[in-house]
Parts: C-alpha cells; structure tokens; sequence
C-alpha cells in the first residue's frame, strides 16, 4: 500500500498546477486552429503538441533541461542549424522570376521591414526590453518563422516560445490582418491599377541571381550569411536544371523533417514558467503592431512611388501590402482583395509575388544588421 502511495505522489498527476492546465489549452488552441481553421497546420501541430509535451509534470520533455527534446533543442536550435536548413528548402521552393520581372519591387520588400524596426524601437523605449530583446520583438514584423527563431535562439532564448508562436501565428492570420490594412489605406481607384504585363527572365539571370545575391548579402551582412546563403544555394538547386534529385530531396523530405523537429522544440520551449508573464502578453501586442506597421510600410511606399512614376507605369500599392515574407499567402491575400475590390478585373498575383520573395530576404538583412549590432 505504501508503495503504491509513492508511485502516487510521484506521478504527474500529483505534480500538476495551475500553470501546466493553462498550457494544455494553449497547445490545444493552436492543434483546434491548425485542424478546424488550416493556421499553418505543418508549424502550429507541432508547436501545440510540443507546448503539451513540455507541461507534463517530471516527465522532462521541455526544451530547457534533460531529454530528448532539449537534446534536439541544444543541437539544432542553440547552434543555428535547424533555421538555415529551412531557408535552404524555401529557397527551392520560392520563384524569383515575379522579382528579376520588376527589379524595382525589391523596394517594397524592403519597405515592408518598416514593423520590425518601429516595434524593436517601441519596445526598448517604450516598454523597457534590453536591446537584444527588443530586437527579437521586433523581427516578428517580417511574418517570418525561421528568421525570428534564429535570431531570438541567439539573442534572447529566454523569448523563443513566445516570439516564434507570435511570428508563426500572425503568419497564419495574413488573411485577417491585412485586408483592413489594405482598405484603410488605399482607395478604389488605386486598387484598380492594373499593372502591365512583366517581360519573361532569362533562365541565365535566374541562375545568376542566386550567385550573385548570395555573395553580395552575405559580404554587406556577414551575420546573415546563414539565412541568405542557405536560401540562395536552395534557389541554385531549383534553377540550374541539372539537380534534380538533390532539389526534390531539399524542398521535400528535408525541409518536412526539420519542420517537424522545429515546430515539436519551438512548443516545447513553452512551459508554464517562461510562457505565462506578463511579457508574454507584451510580445503578442508588438509582434501584431510590427506586423500591422510592416504591411502599412509596403503600401505606403509604393503610394509614394507612384507619385513621381509616369501615368502608364504606375504600380499598384495594394501589392506592397505583400512585402512580408509570408510566402505565397501574402501574395495571394492581396490578389484576392484586388480581385474582390474590382469584380475581378485588376488580379495582381504576379506582381504581388516580387515583393513577396524580396520580403524573404528583408527579414533574413533585418536580422544580420540587428546580430551585427548586438553581439
């Protein structure tokens, strides 16, 4: 009897708080969204599971600690492996012919970086992060999972649960945020800027511009090497033609397997004692300010833009919207609202995907400058 009395105030029964019971419903929250509502089922699964895992009273399953899963986060979280590798799959998996097309929407990538650096800002003067932690805030306004994950295992590990799950979820709520945006700051017969049709790239500048980008980001921004160059050797693989077997491989099973392996530790860094503060509560409100001010600075520019490019070669504004490095979902949020906007007579998708792409490597410069100056 008496052991059985021992194995009871051993179990994990015994052990639960408040806490953990509150971190159950938050991995079911994001399991119910992936499943019921498709949010990024392949990141917010994982996540929710891992964050579930990781409230399990002494059965070490968190990512700080003993265990497997704090094993996977030592080894590829805390030395930088797992995000490049998921750039190096998004780099197969993204075109930048739509980019190459219209050189000059590579501007409204850029603009579109404007949250992150508004909310890092907000949140060292305002609010009273350190440097280093207002800088990871501030990277969720790149809508950019991996990228806020690299920098934040560096700067603020502390922060990774709740700035990766902030990234993560207001990527997947791109089709929420944004059309308010959109609406607010643009009028209908901007909207109905249909823009011309984009000459076709050559597929020796789609060889190219990986080369070249690669070696020029990453001399500019020797920190973002990591993202920037795994991402252009991605985009190589998919353009050369003659690794086919190595771009199946990178953009399929690979990139599954590190997602998995990410998403599961991403959770498992949410236990009940570094979730529930009240800097958690703090972060979710930068991240969707810098996310808002992100989508707003792709419009605005263009706006201006288009005050000193001739009538016929005007651009959308709506477009800028998509700077985000939410690829494709972006891209396709502001087709659909243009489309919608103008009985689906103006349907930008094309145009809306080179400032997508160029988003993808915005928020990889982001980060580099914010690591260059930090560390």
């Amino acid at each position: 009897m008496e052991a059985f009395l021992e194995l009871a105030r051993e179990s994990g029964f015994a052990n639960l708080s408040w806490s953990n019971w509150v971190m159950f419903a938050v991995g079911g929250v994001l399991i119910y969204l992936a499943i019921a509502r498709f949010y990024e089922p392949l990141l917010l699964i994982p996540i929710g599971f891992g964050t579930i895992l990781a409230n399990l009273p002494l059965a070490h399953m968190g990512s700080y600690g003993e265990g497997i899963i704090a094993l996977i986060y030592d080894s590829g979280i805390k030395t930088e492996l797992l995000p490049p590798i998921i750039f190096l799959g998004i780099g197969v998996l993204i075109d930048f012919r739509p980019l190459l097309a219209r050189p000059l929407t590579f501007l409204l990538g850029a603009a579109a970086q404007l949250g992150i650096f508004v909310a890092a800002v907000g949140a060292a003067y305002l609010l009273g992060f350190n440097p280093r932690e207002a800088a990871c805030i501030g990277i969720i306004g790149g809508a950019d999972g991996p990228t806020s994950i690299f920098l934040t295992s560096q700067l603020a590990p502390h922060l990774l649960g709740p700035v990766a799950v902030a990234a993560y979820s207001y990527m997947s709520l791109v089709p929420i945020i944004q059309p308010p945006i959109l609406r607010m700051l643009t009028s209908h017969k901007e909207r109905s800027i249909d823009m011309p049709q984009a000459l076709p790239v050559s597929k020796t500048a789609a060889i190219l511009f990986p080369i070249i980008t690669g070696i020029l980001g990453s001399l500019a921004i020797p920190s973002a090497a990591p993202l920037i160059g795994m991402l252009m050797f991605g985009n190589l693989l998919r353009e050369c033609g003659v690794t086919e077997r190595l771009r199946k491989t990178a953009g399929g099973a690979l990139v599954d397997i590190v997602t998995l392996f990410l998403g599961l530790v991403v959770g498992a860094t949410m236990d009940g004692a570094h979730f529930l503060t009240y800097r958690t509560i703090l972060i979710l409100i930068l991240g969707a300010l810098a996310f808002a001010f992100s989508t707003a600075g792709g419009i605005i520019f263009a706006k201006l833009l288009n005050l000193v490019m001739p009538p016929g070669k005007r651009i959308n504004p709506c477009i800028g919207a998509a700077g985000v490095s939410a690829v494709p979902m972006a891209a396709r949020v502001v087709q659909r609202f243009v489309s919608d906007s103008t009985d689906g007579q103006v349907n930008p998708l094309m145009p809306a995907m080179g400032p997508n792409v160029a988003g993808v490597i915005g928020s990889a410069v982001a980060a580099g400058v914010f690591l260059t100056l930090l560390t």
